[in-house]
């Protein structure tokens, strides 16, 4: 009795040592043999487990090749394998053709992609534009285009803040009312928005960065037959673009 079980525990021993070899890769994803080749496991285990059984007797060859078979397709089932080297074993990967290195989920599935976050963009600044009136103050002088004391003054601060800034141009636009011959009107508005242009030069705003022109009457914004809407129409824009 006991001679007969020696014989069949040895090919039992010899083949699970040649098998357990075979998949001891298995965790690293190199295995030869992983639960989806079970079958031939099986047939290896057979003939490993008969051939080491034939070396005691013939009939431990049977013997043997009953349990090779069993403990092959036994371990190769359990020992996992991992053929698409993710990291996960066959036997838990449930996308098991993932594309090598990819980055995959406990199931071996790939992760999702974020998507990329959008760039963010800086707004520009938008373009400011500074409006001078006689409504708010005297800037020239009757029929000139001579800038009054409180003009400077405010011209002064005007060009200390928008040259401390990321200046791209300033354009200095002077409008008139309608009293007076269009002729006349242009002419005043273009000396007028010349005398801005020029006193912010003098304060430090670079000259190749200003540019001015002169609208007349063209362009009014107020009524034209009220002292009030003359007097908003008595202007000087200064359009700073950054």
């Amino acid at each position: 009795m006991r001679t007969s079980l020696s014989r069949a525990v040895v090919p039992f021993l010899l083949v699970s040592s040649v098998l357990s070899g075979c998949t001891s890769t298995a965790s690293k994803g190199d295995a030869v043999l992983n639960q989806e080749n079970w079958p031939i496991c099986a047939v290896i285990g057979a003939v490993a487990g008969g051939g080491l059984g034939a070396i005691e007797s013939s009939s431990a060859a049977g013997v043997g090749a009953g349990v090779g078979a069993l403990v092959g397709s036994l371990i190769c089932y359990t020992l996992d394998g991992d053929q698409d080297a993710d990291g996960v074993h066959d036997r838990r990967d449930n996308c098991p053709d993932t594309p090598a290195g990819s980055q995959v989920y406990p199931n071996g599935c790939p992760l999702k992609a974020l998507p990329e976050p959008a760039p963010v963009v800086a707004e520009p600044a938008q373009d400011e534009v500074i409006v001078l009136s006689d409504l708010g103050g005297v800037l020239f002088a009757t029929d000139s285009s001579d800038l009054s004391a409180d003009s400077k003054d405010l011209l002064a601060d005007i060009a200390n803040r928008i040259t401390s800034q990321n200046l791209v141009g300033v354009k200095v636009i002077g409008h008139t009312d309608s009293v007076g011959s269009d002729a006349y009107n242009q002419a005043l508005s273009e000396r007028r928005a010349k005398s801005v242009a020029d006193f912010l030069i003098s304060q430090g705003v670079p000259a190749d960065k200003v540019t001015q022109q002169g609208q007349g009457e063209s362009n009014p914004v107020a009524d034209n037959s009220t002292a009030e809407g003359r007097a908003q129409n008595r202007r000087v824009e200064i359009q700073v673009d950054r």
